[in-house]
């Protein structure tokens, strides 16, 4: 029984040390579909700070135009996140792949959808 408490531990641990870190600066492009199928680009500016578990920090489109992030979470190598805005919020499902944030942005607000994906890279 020690010796299975002992694995389990280690695996925790393990999976612990494993967690990614995002914290820092990102920027990067999102290429928007709109309701009506036309796609366009755009960037993504991030900086973020990892607690753990936990994610803050703040979005926006530049360095200039930041707003907070609520519900930020990292869970393996997936984050998520929602960014509000006037009558609506961005919702981030991501991940860090290499050195990369990749995935899916939503934005939600009253009759509309909006969904882009993202990629951005640490600022070194």
């Amino acid at each position: 029984m020690q010796a299975l408490k002992a694995v389990l531990l280690s695996m925790v641990l393990a999976l612990a040390a494993s967690a990614a870190d995002v914290s820092g600066t990102w920027t990067g492009t999102l290429k928007i579909t709109t309701p009506d199928g036309q796609t366009q680009d755009d960037t993504i500016h991030l900086i973020l700070k990892q607690d753990g578990a936990k994610l803050t920090g703040t979005a926006g489109p530049s360095a200039g135009e930041q707003l907070p992030i609520e519900k930020g979470a990292v869970e393996g190598n997936k984050v998520t996140m929602e960014v509000p805005v006037p009558q609506g919020a961005f919702k981030f499902d991501i991940a860090l792949e290499g050195d990369h944030l990749k995935g899916d942005v939503t934005l939600a607000a009253p009759g509309q959808t909006i969904k882009a994906k993202m990629d951005a890279t640490r600022a070194k």
